[in-house]
C-alpha cells in the first residue's frame, strides 16, 4: 500500500507537475473557467485519455508484451506533441522508478526504449516492480488523468482549492468504475481506444505558444 501511495503522489518525481494535461489550452481557449466547466473537462479526460492509459498501464502490470503494448499507446496517440509528452514523461518516471524500485523489469524497458517508453507503459512496469497489481496500476493511472489537470487549474485560474478536491472527491465513482473497466479490457486483450480530439488539437496549439505556464 506504501508503493502505491508514493506511486499515486503528485510530488513522486516523474515531471508530472510540469505539466497540465491540456488544461492549460483549455483555459485559454475559454472551455475551462471555473470549477464548473473544469469538473465537465476532468470528466470528459477520465473517460477518454483516462481510459486508454489506465487499460495500458493495467496490461503492463500484468506483464503483457511491452513492444505491442507501445505500439498500441503510438497508435492511441495521433498527436505529434502528445507522443513526445508521452515519451518524455515515461523517461522521466522510469529513472525515478529506477530509484526508487531497483527491478530488472526496469532495465528491460530502459534497455528497450532508451528514449522513453510511452507514459503509460512505463506506469504499468513500475507498478509491476513496485510490487503492485494491475487493478492498482489502472487506479493510479486513472487518478493522474484527472489530478494533474485539476491542480493545472488552480494555478491558472485561482480557482478555490477546497472547492476542486471536492469536485475530485464527486469524481471517486468514476474513478473507480474506470478502473474497473480497464482492467477488464486488459485481461480481455480488448484495449480500448477512447479519442479525445480536443485534447489532440489543444496538445498542437499548446506546442506551438512561445510563453506559457506548462511544459504540456
Amino acid at each position: 500500500m506504501s508503493a502505491f501511495l508514493l506511486l499515486a503522489d503528485g510530488r513522486f518525481p516523474a515531471g508530472g507537475h510540469a505539466h497540465s494535461g491540456g488544461a492549460e489550452a483549455a483555459v485559454k481557449a475559454g472551455r475551462v473557467h471555473d470549477t464548473a466547466s473544469m469538473a465537465a473537462f476532468l470528466t470528459g479526460r477520465l473517460h477518454t485519455a483516462g481510459l486508454t492509459a489506465a487499460a495500458l498501464a493495467a496490461a503492463a502490470a500484468a506483464g503483457r508484451d511491452l513492444a505491442e503494448l507501445d505500439e498500441a499507446a503510438d497508435a492511441r496517440t495521433p498527436s505529434p506533441a502528445q507522443r513526445a509528452t508521452s515519451r518524455r514523461l515515461g523517461r522521466q518516471l522510469l529513472r525515478a522508478a529506477l530509484a526508487a524500485w531497483p527491478h530488472p523489469a526496469l532495465d528491460t524497458l530502459k534497455a528497450q526504449y532508451p528514449r522513453g517508453a510511452h507514459q503509460s507503459v512505463a506506469l504499468g512496469v513500475t507498478a509491476y516492480a513496485a510490487g503492485l497489481t494491475p487493478a492498482q496500476a489502472a487506479a493510479i493511472a486513472a487518478y493522474e488523468s484527472v489530478n494533474g489537470p485539476a491542480t493545472a487549474c488552480v494555478r491558472l485560474l485561482g480557482l478555490d482549492p477546497y472547492e476542486v478536491a471536492a469536485q475530485l472527491a464527486r469524481l471517486a465513482p468514476q474513478l473507480d468504475a474506470v478502473s474497473a473497466d480497464a482492467v477488464r479490457a486488459a485481461e480481455a486483450g480488448e484495449l480500448p481506444a477512447a479519442s479525445a480530439p480536443l485534447l489532440d488539437i489543444y496538445a498542437e496549439q499548446h506546442s506551438s505558444w512561445k510563453v506559457r505556464l506548462f511544459a504540456s
